[in-house]
């Protein structure tokens, strides 16, 4: 498949700023993949479709507060950095990206905070953009990481608010997050609320949690036509034995597999054996999932509405059938159903 076959047009008025006002009450586009029926429901009416035994597999990463303000050394110019990733504890070295980039050269200083209580060393150019910084800090390290997350910012994207919201850190973050790691929301989990979680539990339907820390790879521009020739940046994935254990216990029982969001589709998908169940795993993925692909592991996907050209629409597109994806996004831009994080869903059966 080409990356143009991907395209449709998307105004920004189409994109949500705001998520719906309770979690679980968004609308709900369902895709019935074998017909191409289509259906509109809301969220919460999502276990209406599953029955006792179906389990529910989500990516319980938590998003830390990964957009820092600051500025250069001498001539004072506002510098945007975007923590990426810690590359080592004891040394306080973190991989990020830098803006403007032009700008910033190894051995640059970098200040942060109103009374510049953090300071950044420039240590590595690893890309156009991307560095490594050391930061300089003499206290322990509960104290660093309490002092970088107070000055950090939730990194909510551009193309979904120009302003982040202190209201953000809660609206951009699921219920379920626990293991702090990803600088982007899995976005089909934020829709998940106590209520429903509660309601799946007088159904008998079972959850299950895995840990893919979802990086900025998602978001990047595509610019290669040809698909096979993209590389996907690696993102940290954690199977533990319990959730690959009650994964393959449901699918050999005849339950259904439902993998909410891209995130969960990929990390499924990267360890399987060979009689198509899921592996326990702690390492990364760099699985990239576009058209035509033979799914192992999930009966069915939930997704937000992606942008054009992305590579979570691709994703989306190989587990539903390239045609009936594309022809349910003509639909949601004709019925105004909500793209981005902060918008509408996509359940595909």
């Amino acid at each position: 498949m080409k990356l143009s076959q991907f395209s449709f047009p998307l105004t920004k008025e189409k994109v949500a700023s705001e998520p719906a006002r309770w979690r679980d009450e968004c609308k709900l586009m369902v895709l019935h993949k074998d017909t191409g029926e289509i259906e509109h429901r809301l969220f919460k009416d999502i276990i209406d479709y599953f029955d006792a035994g179906d389990i529910f597999v989500l990516n319980n990463t938590k998003v830390f507060p990964a957009m820092l303000y600051g500025n250069k050394e001498k001539t004072g110019a506002d510098i945007e950095v975007f923590l990426l990733r810690e590359l080592n504890r004891e040394q306080r070295l973190w991989d990020v990206i830098v803006d403007p980039a032009r700008k910033i050269r190894i051995g640059n200083k970098l200040y942060f905070g109103e009374d510049e209580s953090l300071v950044a060393e420039v240590i590595d150019n690893t890309t156009s953009r991307g560095r490594t910084l050391r930061f300089l800090f003499d206290g322990s390290y509960e104290d660093f990481k309490q002092t970088l997350f107070s000055l950090g910012k939730t990194p909510v994207p551009k193309w979904v608010k120009e302003e982040v919201t202190p209201q953000d850190a809660e609206d951009y973050q699921t219920i379920f997050a626990t293991e702090e790691g990803a600088v982007a929301a899995p976005a089909a989990g934020l829709h998940f609320s106590r209520e429903l979680f509660n309601r799946m539990i007088l159904k008998d339907i079972e959850k299950t949690f895995i840990t893919v820390h979802m990086g900025i790879g998602h978001f990047r521009k595509v610019d290669v036509e040809d698909l096979s020739k993209h590389k996907m940046d690696s993102e940290r994935l954690i199977i533990t034995p319990q959730a690959a254990g009650e994964i393959n216990r449901a699918k050999r029982a005849g339950h259904k597999v439902l993998a909410v969001g891209v995130t969960v589709v990929r990390g499924l998908e990267t360890y399987v054996t060979t009689n198509d169940e899921v592996n326990p795993y702690d390492g990364w993925t760099n699985k990239f999932i576009f058209p035509p692909y033979r799914f192992a592991i999930p009966d069915a996907v939930v997704s937000n509405f992606h942008l054009p050209l992305s590579t979570m629409l691709m994703s989306v597109a190989a587990f539903g059938g390239y045609e009936k994806v594309m022809t349910a996004y003509k639909t949601a831009l004709k019925e105004d159903y909500m793209f981005g994080p902060y918008g509408d869903a996509l359940l595909i059966l």
